[in-house]
């Protein structure tokens, strides 16, 4: 279709196309007046990211994409619509009690038929890039509008306190319950560790411990030492049991057997002297024999005894070893007994401390809890209040009328080119060639047009020449 026949078409049916736009435009602007106004009121809540007071750290939800949208859901959620109910005290209503009982004949709740009549008129829409929330109702009642969009606005601020604060009760009564069971183990703890020192006589294990080591450490020395100085003295006792006992230093620095060996060197000398003169039977000579075989006797004695003593030494020595040695062993005995015994208390110190900083734990997280429970403190706060609007939102006569003038266009247009598609007839020689495929020789004018003049004959042949341009008439 061209735009030559859409017009054509149009101008063949304007009366109905008329028609149908006025009864549209009509129509509209006569529901618009006849239906009954509404008023809408609008209240905004703010959502504060400030940190909370309690934990000091801000609330981490606030972070996520959806919060935003979780507030829209909390606030059109049906909580929040009881809450408005009895808030407002709608039940006690009587009014809104037997219109229940005329739409719904009994069946259901007044509160759920409630909630759905109030969700119905609540608009909330989030702003963009900010943390505001509008919540707006409707209703043919100004007044009333503003009283159900403030009451929605408090509403959901109480019960956003309530989703932080009775979790926080819970939390604080399981805490509640931890710690007395963690402050109970605690004092079992303490309990057994008391009876334990009690017991073993434990003051200061780790001074003690300390002392004991030392003096482990001081007898290792000793026995050390008396080891060495045993080895000596045996070696000694062995030298003073064989043949060259009389040239050990203590018999060589004895001055008693020094002296008896200086007399032995001159009795030897004067028996020499004696034998020279007096020969071998003479009686100095055999008197200086006897002094000589006793001074020998005497050194033999003298050294024997000197010998002896480095025996007694030794065996002194060997006994003190074994001594040592002994104590060595009982204090290595007593330093791995308390070694145990501090290790074991070591454990019992490590439960105690262990039910401590669990008993601390449970107790810093019950005083949070319970002052996050006393909070009055929503995130949440009111922004603008509802007032009763002076102008109505709808119905909107300008707008619906604009609408129903563009509607009544379309619909217009549209009846116009079903009534030419139901009743098909040529409007222009287009039509002709379109539809039998043949060329248009001429065309005639309407009777009692202007074409019929005296003026335009010559034209009017010219027209049914075949090649010429012709004006186009519709018949």
């Amino acid at each position: 279709m061209t735009f030559g026949q859409f017009i054509s078409i149009l101008r063949a049916r304007k009366w109905a196309a008329l028609l149908v736009f006025l009864l549209v435009v009509a129509t509209t602007v006569g529901v618009s007046l006849l239906l009954p106004k509404q008023y809408t009121a609008n209240a905004s809540v703010v959502i504060d990211v400030k940190p909370d007071p309690v934990a000091a750290m801000a609330f981490p939800s606030m972070a996520m994409p959806g919060f935003m949208a979780t507030q829209v859901d909390i606030i059109t959620s049906d909580r929040v619509a009881l809450r408005v109910i009895r808030d407002l005290k709608l039940l006690d209503n009587p009014q809104l009690r037997e219109q229940w009982l005329d739409e719904t004949q009994g069946k259901g709740t007044i509160e759920q038929w409630l909630v759905d009549l109030l969700q119905k008129k609540l608009d909330v829409k989030p702003s963009r890039e900010s943390n505001v929330i509008q919540v707006g109702y409707q209703s043919p009642d100004g007044r009333f509008a503003a009283g159900l969009a403030n009451a929605f606005a408090q509403a959901y601020i109480a019960t956003t306190l309530e989703l932080r604060v009775d979790p926080a009760k819970q939390f604080s009564s399981f805490f509640n319950t931890q710690s007395k069971d963690a402050r109970e183990a605690l004092e079992r703890a303490q309990t057994r560790v008391s009876s334990f020192q009690r017991d073993k006589g434990i003051i200061a294990s780790d001074e003690r411990l300390d002392v004991e080591n030392a003096r482990l450490n001081e007898l290792s020395s000793q026995l050390v030492q008396m080891q060495a100085i045993s080895s000596e003295s045996g070696s000694r006792q062995v030298q003073a049991q064989g043949a060259s006992g009389d040239r050990m230093q203590e018999v060589l620095n004895n001055p008693l057997i020094a002296g008896m060996k200086a007399d032995l060197t001159r009795n030897e000398a004067r028996l020499q002297e004696l034998n020279s003169k007096f020969g071998e039977n003479h009686p100095q000579v055999l008197e200086a024999k006897a002094n000589i075989a006793e001074t020998r006797s005497r050194i033999d004695a003298e050294t024997r005894r000197v010998t002896g003593g480095v025996a007694v030494s030794n065996t002194i020595n060997k006994q003190r070893e074994a001594q040592v040695k002994r104590e060595l062993v009982a204090q290595r005995t007593k330093v791995l007994r308390m070694k145990a015994v501090r290790d074991e208390g070591q454990v019992l110190v490590r439960e105690v401390e262990n039910a401590q900083r669990t008993y601390d734990g449970m107790m810093a997280r019950l005083n949070q809890t319970a002052l996050e429970a006393q909070s009055t403190q929503s995130y949440a706060n009111v922004l603008t209040t509802a007032q009763p609007p002076a102008n109505h939102s709808s119905p909107k006569l300008v707008l619906n009328t604009a609408l129903a003038v563009f509607v009544g266009g379309l619909l217009a247009v549209g009846v116009a080119l079903m009534l030419e598609l139901t009743d098909r007839r040529v409007r222009a020689p287009d039509d002709i060639v379109a539809n039998l495929g043949l060329p248009v020789l001429g065309t005639l004018p309407k009777p009692g047009s202007k074409s019929f003049s005296a003026g335009k004959r010559v034209t009017l042949m010219q027209q049914r020449v075949i090649g010429l341009p012709a004006p186009v008439r519709v018949a």
